[in-house]
């Protein structure tokens, strides 16, 4: 730990900008965007007083910005990322990251060892204290304490002990999962701090009464549990344990037990197998817990008390036991031993009746490895109740007293290949375990909703949102008689549309509000009566509205009591602008706060107070952030002005477009004008597209060098940009995407901006595929970028995502490639779907990109694809990215690329020479190996 200088104070200005900038007007380069500093998780104390947020370039070292609210103070802090507040606002804990030129210049060797620190800032005085080598930080609730828990120190070779000279490595072997680390424990009022050794876990209760600790020294026989009482950091030893290594633990909020496993230290931590244990803080004695033949405990049993101390929640599996190990060949005869040889080999097999294909089963061993079946302990009446079992293994538990929801997807595993993914959904009695059925083959995103009194649970169903009252067990479908469907309209997939979602109850399980495209509707429950809260504003305006500004907690569904005041946001689907409204609940109708042409989003608010944060944004307008009580968003402070940074180049203009299409459907896109847009000149067009964009019409474009072209340096080079809608045909997604695409440029043309001898193309992924089957339909582009496309539907329908070990047929039968039926029931569609089967159609030059360890879609897509346009003796060339995946992850490929796809469209839209690396390719060449 070493305490640095106060940090300079900065009164009124918002951003340290980079010194390196250009000078105003001059182009947007490469460099510009590595440079451009962007905001990353923005959080706000509970208080509401102290905002802390990352600032990054693309390329670079970040620094962390903290904004006083009320004393309008600011601090800057060097190397910094990943804030945490601290209740009251007073201490902001951030990441301190290594380096980049440190990490960058690093051997290999070296660059493991490299691990980032912890920096914490006093806003009181503008201090800064920071700590090396730091693996977690966590405030506790309260704010009184921080506990900094340290990496493992680095090994010392040849450490000799104090008293012989003699090596002092110990003969015990200790598996590293057994190993503990420093935790230092810091009272934030007085910055003084208590370290702990060999520490393997810890806990603050919520309370900030205590603190635990659980420490464990196989070498000295050291296992203990130490509780720090906060109040006045006072340490006792409250529990001491012999051979026996504590596994996990946890506080109760109401001071009264600390919960943890332990398990026999001499056993291998793979098969170890640990008994619960609660222990009385009052009297330092543990209560016997009840035990079952059925269910024991491993390492990976979590442990979590109810907010009300009333029931502790951990984790249980059916056996423990050793990890297999292969044979080995011990003796002369084993070499020729069929089993212990044969027991060597390297095999999967797949069975057709598996119930995942290999490939994923592996990407999941280790969460199945790890999973546990979550049980409860009724702490007054000492009652354990297991909950999950083999059968329902997944439990979603809240505050609940009484019920939790279960789910299962083991009936629907095999189909996930093909049919994408379900799950049935039961609710779990907490005092008897006793499951009750749901809903059978739910789509796995339309999880139910149990309401906070437990009385309903509240679902979708084809269209319809149901209540189940649980003491009736009775289910109503509250919306058939509403005249509008729940169900998402601009679905254009080969299943079933999915809902808008749910938005909070009211309280006493009275109501709730549920949400159809574009209004919000309320629904009592005792009479289940429902009335549009938004008065049917929603759908005549054309403007989505949905509840915003709710304090978020995963295990506190949000309340609202009716004549609450709420915060709604708004976005207009005609002029793709956003607002904040507001609706009193139980009272319809909406008054506007703000609104207009630009882009809102609430990015946090205040656990206890009514400031919200959010930032505010248009193409030409940086996301600054903004403050505001959560009653007034148009009454905001803004406190931040990175927007400042666009001042040194010059910028572009966007502009809703709109169009029909060859079938007379009405199209929406997005025109980015390039900047000094001159009226009646027309321009090379770089189209740019996946699905629907034309909700980009008031982002600030992404200022990063990525798979994608960058907006404001194609606009500043001379380029309008045109990101169209896409609405697709189920059966026939590339012959609408072409029409759609095709359409919206010949309007371009029309209009007077796009030079028709100058449009190109640019898609990845999904946008990829539609780039790539466009060329085969129309020569109206003069040049394409596919990036990772799909090029032959017969060979990628049975294609594996090696990311998730998933089959990519669902894709295709119910997902995102639209066919809507097996390779084998209708073939025709994935030929006429495919762009390799009218290779020799193609006119327009091609450049592929692919990296070869893609893990979404297979890479041999892009080869097939260059073959084919090789062999039919079409323009292609093609760039493998080694060692990437889908998306491109390391900075010199991604620089590479943005610089060659430039390159590539200059040559073709603009007529500049082509580079060498276009024009003659480039040979394989093998590379000094760095040392």
């Amino acid at each position: 730990m070493k305490s640095l200088p106060i940090t300079s104070l900065l009164l009124f200005s918002t951003s340290l900008l980079s010194a390196n900038l250009i000078a105003a007007n001059n182009s947007i380069t490469p460099d510009d965007i590595m440079r451009f500093e962007s905001l990353k998780k923005p959080v706000i104390s509970d208080t509401g007083n102290m905002l802390a947020v990352e600032v990054t370039p693309d390329r670079g070292d970040s620094h962390g910005l903290v904004r006083n609210l009320v004393a309008n103070k600011q601090f800057s802090v060097k190397g910094a990322s990943k804030p945490k507040v601290s209740h009251d606002g007073r201490f902001v804990a951030f990441v301190d990251e290594v380096p980049l030129f440190e990490s960058e210049t690093a051997s290999k060797k070296a660059k493991k060892k490299l691990k980032p620190g912890l920096v914490l800032l006093d806003t009181s005085t503008g201090e800064e204290i920071r700590y090396e080598r730091v693996k977690s930080f966590e405030f506790n609730d309260k704010g009184t304490h921080l506990a900094i828990w340290f990496e493992a120190e680095e090994s010392k070779k040849d450490e000799k002990s104090a008293d012989n000279g003699q090596s002092a490595k110990s003969d015990i072997k200790v598996a590293k999962e057994d190993k503990g680390t420093t935790v230092e424990l810091l009272s934030l009022k007085d910055l003084k701090s208590i370290t702990f050794k060999d520490v393997t876990a810890l806990s603050f209760d919520q309370s900030g009464l205590n603190f635990a600790l659980a420490i464990n020294n196989i070498e000295t026989n050291k296992h203990e549990l130490n509780l720090v009482k906060l109040a006045d950091n006072s340490i006792s030893t409250v529990h001491s344990l012999k051979q026996q290594q504590v596994g996990a633990i946890a506080l109760s909020n109401d001071g009264n037990y600390l919960a943890f496993t332990y398990g026999d230290a001499k056993v291998a931590p793979f098969g170890r197998e640990y008994e619960l244990a609660l222990l009385s803080l009052e009297n330092n004695k543990l209560v016997e817990t009840p035990k079952s033949a059925d269910w024991t405990l491993n390492r990976y049993a979590e442990l979590r008390f109810s907010d009300d101390s009333q029931r502790l929640f951990f984790g249980r599996v059916p056996q423990v036991a050793q990890q297999l190990e292969l044979a080995k060949y011990e003796q002369q005869s084993d070499l020729f031993d069929k089993d212990i040889i044969t027991s060597n080999r390297a095999l999967r097999v797949w069975h057709g009746e598996d119930p995942r294909i290999k490939p994923h089963e592996v990407q999941q061993y280790k969460k199945e490895f790890k999973r546990t079946y979550l049980a409860v302990l009724h702490v007054k009446g000492n009652n354990l109740v297991q909950l999950a079992d083999l059968d329902v293994p997944d439990i979603e538990v809240q505050q609940q007293q009484r019920y939790a929801l279960a789910s299962s997807d083991l009936p629907y595993r095999k189909m996930i290949t093909w049919a994408g993914f379900y799950r049935d959904f039961y609710l779990v009695d907490l005092n008897t375990g006793r499951k009750i059925p749901l809903l059978t083959q739910q789509s796995s995103s339309e999880e139910p909703n149990l309401s906070p009194g437990e009385k309903f649970v509240s679902y979708y169903l084809h269209g319809n949102v149901f209540l189940y009252e649980i003491a009736q067990d009775r289910r109503i479908n509250i919306t058939k008689d509403l005249g509008v469907s729940f169900a998402d309209e601009d679905h254009d997939y080969p299943s079933n549309a999915p809902s808008y979602g749910f938005g909070p109850w009211i309280s006493d399980d009275a109501g709730l509000l549920i949400y159809d495209k574009f209004d919000i509707w309320q629904v009592n429950t005792l009479s289940n009566d429902t009335f549009k809260l938004t008065a049917g504003q929603g759908r005549e305006q054309q403007i989505q509205y949905r509840v915003t500004g709710l304090v978020q907690d995963k295990e506190y569904p949000s309340v609202l009591a009716n004549g609450d005041k709420v915060l709604l946001h708004g976005y207009n689907d005609i002029t793709k602008g956003d607002g904040f409204y507001r609706a009193q609940i139980g009272v319809a109708g909406v008054t506007p706060l703000m609104d207009g042409d630009y882009k809102l989003k609430l990015l946090a608010r205040s656990k206890d107070a009514q400031t919200i944060v959010y930032s505010k944004e248009q193409y030409d307008q940086f996301p600054d952030l903004y403050t505001a009580p959560v009653s007034a968003p148009q009454n905001a402070v803004r406190q931040t002005n990175l927007d400042k940074q666009r001042d040194a180049f010059n910028w572009g203009q966007s502009e809703l477009v709109q169009w029909t299409n060859g079938d007379g459907k009405p199209l929406d896109g997005v025109l980015i004008k390039p900047t000094n847009y001159v009226e009646g000149q027309r321009y090379p067009v770089l189209v740019y597209f996946y699905r629907f964009m034309s909700d980009r019409l008031h982002a600030f474009p992404q200022m990063k060098i990525n798979h994608r072209p960058n907006f404001a340096w194609y606009a500043d080079n001379g380029y309008a940009i045109f990101l169209p809608d896409i609405r697709f045909e189920v059966g026939y997604p590339g012959e609408t995407s072409v029409q759609a695409l095709t359409s919206g440029v010949q309007h371009l043309i029309d209009i007077g901006v796009a030079d028709p001898k100058a449009v190109g193309i640019q898609g990845h992924s999904w946008g990829g595929y539609q780039t790539a089957f466009a060329v085969t339909k129309t020569n109206i582009f003069k040049a394409a970028v596919t990036g990772a496309p799909v090029s032959n539907m017969t060979s990628a329908y049975s294609g594996i995502r090696h990311g998730s070990g998933l089959a990519r047929q669902f894709q295709y039968e119910t997902g995102q490639s639209r066919i809507g039926e097996s390779l084998f029931k209708s073939p025709q569609k994935y030929i006429e779907n495919s762009p390799v089967f009218y290779a020799e159609r193609i006119k327009t030059p091609m450049m592929i990109m692919f990296g070869d360890k893609d893990d979404a879609v297979p890479w041999e897509q892009g080869v097939e694809l260059y073959l084919a346009m090789r062999r039919a003796g079409k323009d292609v060339v093609f760039l493998q990215y080694q060692d990437e995946p889908h998306h491109l992850k390391k900075y010199p490929n991604k620089l590479d690329y943005s610089i060659r796809m430039m390159e590539y469209f200059d040559h073709y839209l603009k007529g500049m020479p082509a580079p060498k690396w276009l024009s003659e390719g480039e040979a394989y060449t093998e590379y000094k190996k760095a040392d």
